[in-house]
Parts: structure tokens; C-alpha cells; sequence
């Protein structure tokens, strides 16, 4: 990644020039200097690199709001103009990245759960076109409505104000999605179906995670019978989504852009102030507790805070959180216990399931350990191998543990439900690192370009959840049941071609671990999308815009086709989605 024109601070932090960097899409960039003190005039936040930070001992950074980006060995910390003069006194060196100026002022809206979740209620939006609490619950009501045979929306606890007694509260919702047949959605963890959950807005600041949700919702119910991959996943999975986890932080960021304290734009914890109620809300303080922080799996060790208004701060004690012992709750009545205890422990090879909690912001896929990533899980080997492929497929996201790729984190969820259950389990930082589409509150717009990353991933681990750690997979093809087409065929601009091969003379159906070995030559290859479609007419995505402007496609694609008999014409799809480039079919093997 490449950032421009930070300047180094000097220990009077006001004499600084600085000139601010490429962007987080926060909102205006401006370029006077901080004044070093926090002023009413001066409500902006502050993006800090930190060179070297993670060389340093978690302990140093602990006090300060840690970004989930890192560029090279550089850290960021989210601050106000105040907190340049606190990173010198703690002996660090921080140049500052970005200014950012708060979202322009909209009308309020209402705050806790709407007593009717009407058709009106559902397109209640902020910042632009970001839904708001009420209108994803109204969202998943209205999805259950029309789509009654795929959708049961689950009520599964009450968020801290409402188990409370405080105003404002929320219920907390998810939504079961599948083909209904008798006992599916039950909350037991006996299901017949392999189980994908997926859970979003754990930290409330973090926009874009609520409508991948969102749109992954409508994809899967809008698509069943006519999207062939949306069919097979809900007539074979369960699809649990949790659209906001942290309804109450979440209502204090909506109102922070909707008239209210422009500080609670950044609020990144739940609503508890029962540990810190003097807390100001700021992009590096605020009431609550961080959700991410506060389970049970390796509480209070590295990444975490005991300051109550740290924007890491753990809780009093571990899973003492509302929303963290609902779901947590919810998890173990949807997935059977398959891991002993001690962290290099594995879950057998026949464990079923997925799990994946959605953050924001660095392209990454990360997986267990989070707590030390000098520790491998026993899984590691099967988890990395499909962090990896996550990330391919979303276009070249970094992978790995947590402490490898950006800063170790104790308390996350991914870890708690892994550690406790054995699932595999990950968590996605959605939105790059720099450019106008970076940041906690990218422009709304940039929601398209994240779905296109987003999608084949989701797709992917539903369709890993029947045997994540490779039981039950068949066995590798037989050399003879392959086939190769060699005749060139040219790909104009917007214009769909095809490339077929025809196996016969071969048994029963294909492997899940067979390959397309694809050979395209193409100058951008960001405007083709490339799908495998079998005899019966199923489209298998092989490639979906990814890749920007790199050339040529030559990679061989794993398919899970064990659901196809073998013999049968089998046609490579290659569609150009723009003007300008073009290319040539050159070559492709299948092997079934």
C-alpha cells in the first residue's frame, strides 16, 4: 500500500506543517496544522502512523485507539488533534496521516427500536445510504415475509440497554436462511445441514460490514431459483446472519451523524457506561465496552485495555457483555462442541460448519490464534489454506493470524468460537487501507466495490462449511477423465463468448477437489468474469472482476463439482463487463 506527504511531528506538535495523506474516506480532508490542545473549533479526528509499532510492546499502544491497518511495520492509531502531544509523551514518533473533518449535520431520527417495523422504517438511512438499526430489523421482517419458505428471523436476547431497563434498547435479531424442510432452524446443533454464521457491526463505527449483510440476505433470497449458486447454497446449508451485533452502538452512531454528538460517529463499543460514564465521546474515547475484547477466549492478554474509556477496554470481567453471552448462547445451540481444550488441540477432520465475523477496514482474512501469534491452532494447516483462498478470491487480501499480518488481539470472537467449539472461524477486515474508499464511513457508492470482493468469499465458505477441515471430500479425478480445448477464442468488448470441452466414457459424478486450469489472455483482466458451467447448467465462478488492470488469467481453479456427474459438455464462460480491453481464450484443461 502507498501513502504520500505525511510529515513528521516535533515535540511542540503546533509548529508542525503537515500535509495530509492520500485519504481514509472519512469525510474533508483539510491541511492547517493541529493545534495540539482540543478545541470546540477543532472537532476533528486524527489518523496517526505510528513507524515501527509493531516492533513495540502491545503494552506501549494499549492507551491509544489502534486501527485494524498496518503498512509494512507501521501502525495507525485514530486520535483528535490532542493525541499527537500524548503518542510523543509515550516516546513514539507519529506523523500524522489524516484529518478528518465530521460528517455534514442530518435531521435526527429516532433512537431505540421503532414499535412498528413498518415498509417506511426499512429505508431509514445515514451517512449517505447506510441503513439504520430499525430499518435492517425491519429488513429481515420483511425478507421473512416474502420469502416465508427460505427465512425464520431469529430474536435471540436483548442488547444492554434493553436488558437493562434503559431507554433506547434493542432486540437482538438474526435470520436463519435455507430451502424449509422439517427441522431446519431449529436452535439445536444436531442439523442435518451444514451451518454458515455470519455476524456484522460487532464494532458499531464499522459501516460497511452491516450492508455486506444486508446484501448478502438479498442475494441468497432474491437469487433462490433463478441464481444457481444462491439455489444449491439454501438447498444444501443453513445460513445464519447477524446484520448488527451491536444495535445499541450502532443507534449511537447513527445519531452522532444525525444531529447528535458528532464524537459518536466513531463509538466502536457497546452502550455500557456502567464502567465509565464520564467517558467523552471522541474518534479515541468513548463509554462501553469493546465486544471483540470481552470473550472468554484468552481475556485481558495482548490488544486489550483495562482503561474504561479506551476504545479496547475488555469489560470488568470476560463474557460479562449482553450481546457477547447472547451470542455466544446462539453459537452453541447451532454448532456441536468438536474441540478438547489447549490451544494446539484440533477439531477432528469430520467437524461441519463455517463461521465469520465481519469488521472493517484492511483487506484481510484472519484466523485463529489472535491472542499470540506465536501459537498455532491445531487446525492451522486447513484454516489457512481457506484463509487463503478467501483472499485470492477477494482479489488479493493478505492472510493469516492476526499478530503475523496486523497486531495480536485477545477476546475476539473468531477465537471464542473456535476455542470453544472447534468451528473454523474468521474474521474479514472489509475496505483498503488507503484511497477514497478506505476508512470506517467510506462513501456509501464504495458498498458495490466491496460486495464484488465480499460475494465469491461468502460463497465460498458456505460452500466449505460441509467439510472445512477435508473429510468426506472424494477422491482426486482419474487421469482419464479430462479434457482440453486448445482453439483460440476471441473476447470483444461487453460481449460473452464460450469454450467447451465434452468428456465421455468416464463413472459416476466429479471429484470436489476437481480443477479448470484456465489460460486467458487479456489486458485488464478486472472487466472479465469467468464461470465453469457443468451439463446440467449450474455456473461454477472461477473469476468475478478482480485483478484491476493485471494481464492474463493462467491459474488453476479447485471446484467442488461432486454434486455432477461427469460425462456431459462442459462450457468455460468468459464475459468482458467493459470497452477498451480485449483478449483471447487460449487454453483450458478440466479434470474431474
Amino acid at each position: 500500500m502507498q501513502r504520500k506527504y505525511t510529515a513528521w511531528l516535533v515535540a511542540g506538535v503546533t509548529a508542525a506543517a503537515v500535509v495530509a495523506g492520500t485519504g481514509y474516506g472519512y469525510g474533508v480532508v483539510t491541511t492547517e496544522p493541529p493545534t495540539g490542545r482540543k478545541t470546540t473549533a477543532d472537532d476533528r479526528a486524527y489518523v496517526y502512523r505510528i513507524p515501527g509499532g509493531a516492533h513495540l510492546s502491545p503494552n506501549r499502544l494499549a492507551r491509544f485507539d489502534l486501527i485494524e491497518d498496518r503498512d509494512g511495520d507501521d501502525l495507525f492509531v485514530l486520535g483528535d488533534a490532542t493525541t499527537a502531544a500524548e503518542l510523543i509523551a509515550a516516546g513514539l514518533r507519529p506523523k500524522i496521516e489524516q484529518r478528518i473533518e465530521p460528517a455534514p449535520w442530518e435531521p435526527p431520527k429516532r433512537s431505540g427500536q421503532a414499535a412498528v417495523l413498518s415498509e417506511a422504517v426499512a429505508e431509514e438511512t445515514y451517512n449517505g445510504g447506510y441503513r439504520t438499526v430499525n430499518a435492517q430489523y425491519a429488513h429481515l421482517d420483511q425478507v421473512s415475509a416474502d420469502h416465508s419458505g427460505l427465512a425464520t428471523v431469529i430474536d435471540y436476547g436483548d442488547s444492554w440497554r434493553k436488558a437493562s431497563g434503559k431507554p433506547n434498547g434493542y432486540d437482538l435479531k438474526a435470520i436463519c436462511l435455507t430451502k424449509k424442510q422439517a427441522g431446519d432452524c431449529s436452535l439445536t446443533p444436531n442439523s442435518t445441514k451444514p451451518r454458515f454464521f455470519v455476524q456484522a457491526q460487532v464494532h458499531a463505527r464499522e459501516l460497511t460490514t452491516g450492508e455486506m449483510a444486508y446484501r448478502w440476505i438479498d442475494y441468497l433470497t432474491d437469487g433462490y431459483g433463478s441464481d444457481a449458486t444462491a439455489t444449491k447454497i439454501l438447498d444444501t446449508r443453513e445460513i445464519w446472519v447477524v446484520p448488527i451485533a451491536n444495535p445499541d452502538g450502532v443507534d449511537m452512531v447513527q445519531q452522532g451523524f444525525m444531529g447528535g454528538n458528532s464524537g459518536q460517529q466513531w463509538h466502536r463499543k457497546n452502550a455500557n457506561h456502567s464502567h465509565g460514564s464520564t467517558c467523552s465521546e471522541s474518534s479515541f474515547s468513548g463509554i462501553g465496552i469493546d465486544l471483540n475484547r470481552n470473550n472468554g477466549s484468552h481475556w485481558g492478554g495482548a490488544g486489550t485495555s483495562t482503561d474504561p474509556c479506551n476504545q479496547t477496554y475488555k469489560g470488568p470481567a470476560k463474557d460479562s457483555e449482553a450481546e457477547n453471552k447472547a451470542l455466544q448462547a446462539l453459537y452453541r445451540k447451532l454448532f456441536a462442541d468438536r474441540r478438547a481444550t489447549g490451544d494446539s488441540t484440533a477439531a477432528p477432520a469430520d467437524t461441519k460448519g463455517m463461521f465469520v465475523t465481519m469488521h472493517s477496514y484492511a483487506d484481510m482474512v484472519l484466523f485463529p490464534w489472535g491472542f499470540d501469534d506465536t501459537v498455532a491452532s491445531g487446525n492451522d494447516a486447513a484454516m489457512r489454506a481457506i484463509g487463503k483462498e478467501m483472499a485470492r478470491l477477494a482479489g488479493g487480501w493478505e492472510y493469516g493470524q492476526p499478530g503475523e499480518i496486523l497486531y495480536d488481539a485477545s477476546g475476539s470472537h473468531d477465537d471464542w468460537a473456535y476455542d470453544d467449539l472447534g468451528v473454523p472461524s474468521f474474521t474479514w477486515e472489509v475496505g483498503p487501507s488507503s484511497g477514497t474508499c478506505s476508512g470506517f464511513h467510506p462513501a456509501y457508492s464504495c458498498q458495490n466495490t466491496f460486495w464484488n470482493q465480499v460475494k465469491p468469499m461468502l460463497t465460498y465458505a458456505a460452500d466449505k462449511a460441509a467439510t472445512p477441515y477435508g473429510a468426506g471430500t472424494t477422491p482426486p479425478p482419474p487421469a482419464g477423465c479430462t479434457a482440453t480445448n486448445g482453439d483460440d477464442v476471441v473476447i470483444g468488448d461487453n460481449a460473452t463468448v464460450t469454450s467447451s470441452v465434452t468428456v465421455s466414457g468416464c463413472t459416476g459424478t466429479a471429484s470436489s477437489s476437481s480443477t479448470a486450469e484456465v489460460h486467458i489472455k487479456h489486458t485488464y483482466i478486472g472487466d472479465l468474469v469467468v464461470k465453469l458451467i457443468a451439463p446440467d447448467g449450474t455456473a461454477y465462478p472461477l473469476h468475478e472482476n478482480t485483478g484491476s488492470g493485471t494481464d492474463n488469467i493462467d491459474r488453476t481453479y479447485t471446484v467442488d463439482l461432486s454434486s455432477e456427474t461427469r460425462n456431459g459438455t462442459w462450457r468455460l464462460s468468459v464475459q468482458d463487463t467493459a470497452t477498451q480491453d480485449t483478449g483471447t481464450v487460449d487454453t483450458w484443461t478440466l479434470r474431474l
